[in-house]
């Protein structure tokens, strides 16, 4: 009765519920129960509300799960059949696709039980607008990414990639006109864009690339050799206005004074190799972000506002589904999200009792089995076990041999 009116187990009603797990997405769960004692008057533990948490979120990741699987299955049919054409706009026109996408992604720390700590990898989607700035000193535009999206999970590259599937999707990625991809250097970046938009306007983040040449200075300080003060703020001034070619050929002629100074060969040779990804100039011109300060806000703001708490250590197998739902409650798709969880919590729960019973089946069989098994070895007991001595029984010779 409970599966048919769509009930969850426990004394809470689906409205309590739903209400519940919302509130502790937000917040510590011990806050969330008290809250919602003073919002509905309902009293349950802080250990209840944990696991109803865990268990919706982990019934949302595998819905999120079994969609990417279909997507990535559907996707890899057509290549078969040599129908797919590279991920270019108007693929599959579902609706008005967006003029300029944003694609960044990154990785924040997670705390785990046993004082490990693990990255929960993020990408946002966003779409890209231009507005007049309307500060004298600096007239123009200005870009803004707006309309933000994240998905995020606790896994290895191929995996998120793979799973990030489910987003990208929902957004339009690949029927998009033009998308920029704003991230560090990282290599397991460049195979999420080779995979989901390979055709991407792939831009360093700007900050990044100023933090190496901040660190490029020090240890050139640190070498002996005299930097004016105003290095660095002429070198961020020229990369970012005129592009890459005379700051490369800086770092390179220091390179070049002071070849046996630790980590400083690595760090030229990073922006060195990535020339190609700081034209900012150029990038500016085409109205693309050169910051993936989008990324890095959700990083702070949708993984660890809620995973990174004052003494917060969290199961390696919870991570994943508080991501889920975390997530979801960030896009704004709370509603469709709840009722998808609800539906394969039922399902769930479904399965488990159908597995259940025919568990009780087939043990009820084999212990028939085993009887119906006895009963051909053995025979029945009235006719092996007679009611009275055999003639012969010593028994009987004993009294015989009395008379």
């Amino acid at each position: 009765m409970d599966e048919e009116l769509g009930l969850q187990p426990g004394s809470l009603t689906p409205l309590q519920l739903e209400h519940l797990v919302h509130l502790a997405l937000w917040m510590p769960f011990a806050k969330a129960v008290q809250l919602l004692a003073d919002l509905m008057g309902v009293q349950v533990s802080e250990a209840t509300a944990r696991r109803h948490t865990e268990e919706a979120g982990a019934a949302y990741e595998a819905v999120q799960n079994e969609q990417a699987s279909q997507l990535v299955h559907e996707k890899e049919k057509k290549s078969k059949k040599g129908r797919a054409r590279s991920c270019q706009p108007h693929q599959r026109a579902v609706k008005e696709p967006e003029t300029k996408v944003i694609l960044s992604s990154d990785g924040a720390m997670v705390p785990l039980v046993g004082g490990v700590w693990a990255e929960a990898k993020t990408v946002v989607i966003g779409q890209v607008k231009s507005k007049e700035t309307p500060c004298k000193q600096r007239p123009g535009q200005q870009v803004e990414a707006v309309n933000l999206s994240y998905f995020s999970r606790l896994s290895d590259s191929e995996t998120f990639g793979r799973l990030a599937t489910v987003e990208t999707e929902r957004r339009g990625v690949c029927q998009a006109k033009e998308v920029c991809a704003v991230q560090d250097g990282a290599e397991w970046i460049q195979g999420f864009v080779d995979l989901h938009r390979p055709d991407a306007v792939r831009i360093l983040d700007f900050a990044h690339a100023a933090g190496y040449l901040s660190e490029i200075a020090e240890l050139v300080r640190a070498a002996g050799t005299h930097l004016p003060e105003e290095w660095l703020a002429q070198q961020l001034h020229e990369l970012k206005h005129h592009g890459p070619a005379a700051v490369l050929k800086e770092v390179s002629r220091l390179l070049h004074m002071h070849p046996h100074v630790p980590d400083l060969d690595k760090k030229v040779s990073y922006l060195c190799k990535r020339e190609q990804h700081m034209q900012y100039p150029r990038y500016q011109e085409l109205g693309w972000p050169i910051g993936s300060g989008s990324v890095e806000s959700a990083n702070k703001g949708v993984v660890q506002a809620r995973l990174k708490g004052a003494g917060m250590r969290w199961e390696r197998s919870h991570v994943n589904p508080m991501l889920a739902l975390r997530t979801a409650v960030c896009n704004d798709q709370w509603e469709p999200a709840w009722l998808q969880t609800c539906h394969q919590c039922l399902l769930q729960r479904q399965e488990r009792r159908l597995l259940h019973q025919q568990t009780r089946q087939d043990a009820a069989l084999g212990k028939l089995r085993q009887l119906l098994l006895r009963l051909l070895l053995l025979g029945s007991p009235a006719s092996t076990v007679p009611r009275r001595p055999a003639s012969d029984h010593p028994w009987r010779r004993r009294l015989l041999a009395k008379k």
